[in-house]
Parts: structure tokens; C-alpha cells; sequence
């Protein structure tokens, strides 16, 4: 039994934004000690909203909030050279170095793989950017949507009538910080295994291609087929999809051979054999699917998303309810399993955050600690390096910190 997964792993999180604090989050919820390197006026996902009380504020950010628990915060100024200077402190007692700045902006800083290594060979750097350090596309500017259309399931996502469309949110930076978090790992166990770091170099827009959101599973389609795929007609098909219910929505598979289940779960199990309905290529029929819609909505309209759901579920249909926020924090399945933490933050207060993505067996995790303030724990690791209040005050008063 060991305190934590990665209890004595320290990474040195040079990343701002997003996919970068996505990655070194991963690993701080497992006991990575994460550093993280801010310039002095902070990352600049502290002012990405939402804001607590919607009121703007550098300690309040929720996107800031969630993707830096449990980590320390220290100011640097990576364009003086005693800020480098740090830096490369904080390399020698690190086993991990995550960044993702343009490619090429660590070797202008002084601080490329070719530096880094010399301090310490067994260093592992993670670079994270738009298109990866080589190629035509490196010094392409991208954002989630520019990434999301280029190398994701764009192209398919979106009524087939209109344009394409992109999903909600910041998917692309989370997916791409999530697999550059394992890549990490990966050269890790290798890196300890031979004692030689190595430059993993993961391009956004490679992660996309590789996205199990569909992209992958088209890609492969067309490597065997040849055929490319537009978005499709969503269609309206008997005992399909989302339909309401008396508190919402719930999303019920009756369809091929599971449409005697639903019939007869719905009180009309003579529906299985009407002609109407019995042909399962007229069941993608919307008039047909209407028709059937007559027996079905009523009955749906005099259940809640959770009976409805457990009816279906009790008839070996594949179903679920269409879950709002309130749902989700109130789920009992995720209430049994620990999944949320509360945390005090001394700006926000207590907070509810999504817990850690999986469990392991073998390890004790410690208790979550809040995002940092700016800075919070700078004079904390200089003087772990050995700096002296006096030597903490010059770097601070040259602008180094």
C-alpha cells in the first residue's frame, strides 16, 4: 500500500490556459507534486469566466478553480534571467517539465530539451501546441474550434441541412490535455526504467484526428471503404431517441429487435404485430414513427425521467435520462461513490468540484486542496531551493519574480 499513486513525482507545469492545466491537473489528483510557474500577472485562464456571483476576479475564476487543485502556484518572469534562472533550479529537482508555449519559445528562453536534459537527464518535457514542434502547420495560430474543424468530427456534427457545427465548451483543450497526460506517464515508466528523459511532443491537432468522438471511427471507415462521410439527417425513427416526459427528457432505444419490449412496456404490446409497425425499414419512417408517437408520448407524460428509465431498463431497453446540472450533483450513483468533493478556497469559500476520473484500489489519495492564489507558495519553494529571505527580496525587487 503506498500514501498515493504518484507520491514523489514533482512536475514543473510551465502551461497557462487550458490544455496544459489539464494535463498537470491529471497528475496533481493522483499526488504529483505540481509547481506551478505563473508570470506575475497571473495565467491568463484566471480571467476566463465563470466568476463567482459573476463578478470578475483573478481568485474566483471556476474554469481556473477546477483545473488547478492541488497544486502550488509561484511567480516567475521567464524573460529575466534570474526568472530562468529559477527555472532551471526547479528542473534539477523535477522528474517532469510540462509546457505549451509556441514551438520554438523554450529554445528562445533558454530553456529547450537540449538545455534541460544537461541539467538533468532523466527530465521528462511535455510540449504541448496548436500542431506539434514539426511540420507545415507549426506556426499556425488554432483555438478549440480551428482544432475541432481541422482534425475532429466537425465535418459530421450538425444537422445535415446546415452548417457544421462544434460542441459545447472546451472539449478539444480538455481532450488533448487528457492524452498528453498519459503520454507523459509513458515516458515516465521509461524515462525510470533507463534513467533518459525525452521530449514528448504532442500536437492538438493529432489528438484530434485520434478523437473517439467519431473522428476515428469515420477515418478508419473511409481507410477500408474509400467513402467519406457528411452529417447525417437525424431522422425521426419509431421508439428512437429523445422524447419528453412528465419532468424532462429521457432518450430510450426501442427500435429492431427490442421494439416488443417497448410495445408491451408502454400497455400496447399488439403494436409488435401491426403491419404499421412490423416492417423494421418503415420504422425510420417519421410518419410511422409520429403514429407510434401517439401511444408513447402519453404513456411518457405520466412518468418521471427516473420511472420511465427504470421501466425501460426492467424491459432489457437501453435507456437513460437526459440529465440537467441539478440532476448530476444530485445523482445517487455518484453520491455513493464519493464523486464530488467540497473544497474551501479562501476567496470563494466551500465549492463542489468534480472528483478525480477514476479510483484505484491500491492507493490512498489525499485529501484535495484548493487552487492556488498568485503566487502563494513562491517564497515556500525558494527556500526549498536553498534561497535566503535576503536572496528571495532581490529577485523580487529586480522583477525576476
Amino acid at each position: 500500500m503506498f500514501d498515493n499513486a504518484l507520491q514523489g513525482v514533482r512536475v514543473l507545469d510551465l502551461t497557462h490556459h487550458i490544455a496544459g492545466p489539464q494535463c498537470t491537473k491529471l497528475l496533481a489528483d493522483y499526488g504529483a507534486d505540481v509547481i506551478k510557474v505563473e508570470r506575475p500577472s497571473g495565467d491568463p485562464a484566471r480571467s476566463i469566466g465563470p466568476f463567482q456571483n459573476d463578478q470578475p476576479h483573478p481568485e474566483k475564476s471556476g474554469l481556473f478553480l477546477h483545473l488547478n487543485i492541488n497544486k502550488r502556484s509561484i511567480t516567475v518572469n521567464l524573460k529575466h534571467p534570474n526568472g530562468v534562472g529559477v527555472v532551471k533550479e526547479l528542473v534539477r529537482e523535477s522528474d517532469i517539465v510540462i509546457e505549451n508555449f509556441r514551438p520554438g519559445m523554450m529554445d528562445s528562453l533558454g530553456l529547450g530539451y537540449d538545455v534541460l536534459e544537461k541539467i538533468n537527464p532523466a527530465i521528462v518535457l511535455t510540449s504541448i501546441s496548436n500542431f506539434g514542434q514539426t511540420g507545415p502547420y507549426r506556426d499556425m495560430k488554432s483555438s478549440d474550434i480551428v482544432a475541432y474543424a481541422m482534425g475532429g468530427p466537425m465535418n459530421i456534427t450538425g444537422h445535415a441541412d446546415y452548417e457544421p457545427l462544434k460542441l459545447a465548451g472546451n472539449i478539444v483543450a480538455m481532450h488533448a490535455g487528457s492524452v498528453a497526460s498519459y503520454a507523459t506517464m509513458v515516458a515516465l515508466w521509461d524515462a525510470e526504467d533507463t534513467g533518459e528523459g525525452q521530449n514528448v511532443d504532442i500536437s492538438i491537432y493529432e489528438t484530434q484526428a485520434g478523437f473517439r468522438d467519431r473522428r476515428v471511427i469515420y477515418l478508419t471507415a473511409h481507410a477500408y471503404t474509400g467513402e467519406s462521410y457528411s452529417r447525417p439527417d437525424p431522422g425521426y425513427r419509431v421508439a428512437s431517441g429523445t422524447r419528453p416526459c412528465a419532468d424532462g427528457f429521457v432518450n430510450i432505444l426501442g427500435f429492431g429487435p427490442r421494439f416488443r419490449n417497448i410495445s408491451t412496456m408502454i400497455g400496447h404490446p399488439e403494436l409488435a404485430d401491426d403491419p404499421n409497425f412490423a416492417d423494421p425499414a418503415g420504422r425510420s419512417d417519421p410518419d410511422v414513427a409520429m403514429a407510434f408517437d401517439e401511444y408513447y408520448i402519453p404513456w411518457l407524460m405520466e412518468h418521471t425521467k427516473l420511472e420511465a428509465v427504470n421501466e425501460a431498463q426492467d424491459n432489457q431497453l437501453l435507456a437513460g435520462p437526459i440529465n440537467t446540472v441539478e440532476d448530476i450533483f444530485k445523482d445517487p450513483h455518484f453520491e455513493f461513490r464519493g464523486y464530488w468533493d467540497t473544497i474551501d478556497h479562501p476567496e470563494t469559500g466551500e465549492l463542489t468540484y468534480p472528483g478525480r476520473p477514476f479510483k484505484m484500489s491500491g492507493a490512498e489519495l489525499p485529501p484535495r486542496s484548493p487552487a492556488p492564489l498568485l503566487g502563494q507558495h513562491t517564497v515556500e519553494v525558494l527556500e526549498n531551493l536553498g534561497h535566503t529571505t535576503q536572496d528571495i527580496s532581490l529577485l523580487r525587487e529586480s522583477g525576476a519574480i
